[in-house]
């Protein structure tokens, strides 16, 4: 087969879920698969993370927009190949393709109802075009691989597809997520260089999106300061001062900034320190499809908090410390156990260790291949 992927983001700098989802995937894929060709589409960047290899040929497609990159240049460069399928990755797709289309819906968040506009322009723009694209493109799918049970029920109730149609396919980890046997140092004092490393600290990984619960997280951790005798400090990734400052006197919180360190965007390349020394690891998000972010913690043995709702007790297990994400003093109260409890502590670790070994990025990539090659059987049988 000639099989296209869409990977436009992978050469940015500052990547996200979604973008490590298939730059690891494409990975495996180099060193599972010597029968296919791969093309692998992408858009210019700061950082060329992948390279083309004997079996996959990485393809920079330059456009002034995204729209334009995916529904003008994208379907050309695909029909320039002589594809047989293109899979595109990232919740959306051509609106008019040339070939078989199989798309990754990791979510349909974006078809929900939300509280309020995004502060990012961002991200607000790309929430009004997949709200335009996806359910018109979804019908012409021959397959729609999502990352959750859960998240495949959502999607077949909100748009009414048929199930078979739609396949979960978990995600993994990253092998350099792991435990470590000493701390690395200079990592940490970058983050954090006015925080005494030796008690621990608390880690929460937040953005602008309201569904990361920024605002109770915050509150829980307030909660947690009164009662404490230790008062760990929190480390907040992907959150800028004036947002924090934001949340703050909304919650009416202030006090608390002098335990907080926000450096901002933590590369993947610096998470395994901060996992490896953080005392717990807050994921109290109110909605999730899948949550990467808790097997990364768990393998490198920090405890996580993290909630009952949407994809997350699927991921994390029911052995683990979940909690209502919309109740702050629950969040506070596990914490304290934690802190309390260290035989808890202790067989936290030892259960997220475990929990881990059941995902990993290549088994993702195997059912990718058996996706891609029932797709071409099926579209072979038609002719």
């Amino acid at each position: 087969m000639k099989i296209a992927i869409e990977a436009q983001r992978i050469f940015r700098r500052d990547k996200h879920g979604m973008d490590f989802v298939i730059l690891e995937v494409l990975r495996q894929l180099q060193h599972l698969d010597t029968t296919n060709q791969f093309y692998v589409f992408v858009a210019p960047g700061p950082d060329p993370c992948l390279s083309s290899t004997a079996n996959m040929q990485v393809i920079e497609l330059r456009c002034p927009t995204y729209p334009l990159w995916e529904q003008v240049a994208l379907p050309r460069a695909v029909k320039r190949v002589g594809a047989d399928l293109l899979h595109c990755t990232s919740n959306t797709a051509p609106l008019h393709c040339p070939v078989p289309l199989i798309i990754t819906l990791h979510d349909i968040i974006f078809l929900e109802p939300r509280q309020h506009r995004s502060p990012s322009l961002y991200q607000e723009m790309g929430w009004h075009y997949r709200r335009m694209v996806v359910p018109r493109i979804l019908k012409r799918c021959r397959r729609i691989i999502t990352v959750s049970r859960f998240e495949k029920q959502r999607i077949c109730q909100t748009l009414h597809l048929p199930s078979a149609i739609v396949e979960p396919v978990y995600n993994g980890y990253s092998p350099h997520f792991r435990q470590f046997t000493t701390p690395d140092v200079q990592v940490l004092h970058r983050l954090m260089p006015s925080c005494p490393l030796t008690q621990g600290f608390l880690f929460f990984l937040g953005n602008t999106d309201s569904k990361k619960n920024a605002a109770r997280t915050l509150q829980a951790y307030a909660l947690y300061l009164r009662q404490s005798p230790v008062r760990r400090p929190l480390l907040i990734a992907d959150l800028q001062e004036d947002t924090i400052d934001m949340l703050l006197r909304q919650e009416d919180i202030t006090d608390i900034k002098p335990y907080l360190h926000y450096p901002g965007y933590i590369s993947n390349s610096e998470l395994p320190a901060v996992y490896n020394a953080a005392f717990a690891f807050l994921y109290p998000s109110l909605r999730e499809s899948f949550g990467i972010p808790i097997l990364e913690a768990m393998a490198c043995g920090t405890p996580v908090i993290t909630s009952r709702t949407s994809a997350m007790p699927e991921v994390a297990g029911e052995g683990c410390l979940l909690v209502n994400p919309y109740q702050p003093q629950e969040i506070a109260d596990t914490l304290l156990r934690l802190e309390t409890d260290e035989a808890l502590r202790q067989q936290q670790v030892a259960y997220g260790l475990q929990r881990v070994k059941q995902f990993s990025w290549e088994k993702t990539a195997k059912r990718y291949l058996q996706l891609y090659e029932r797709e071409n059987k099926n579209a072979q049988a038609r002719f």
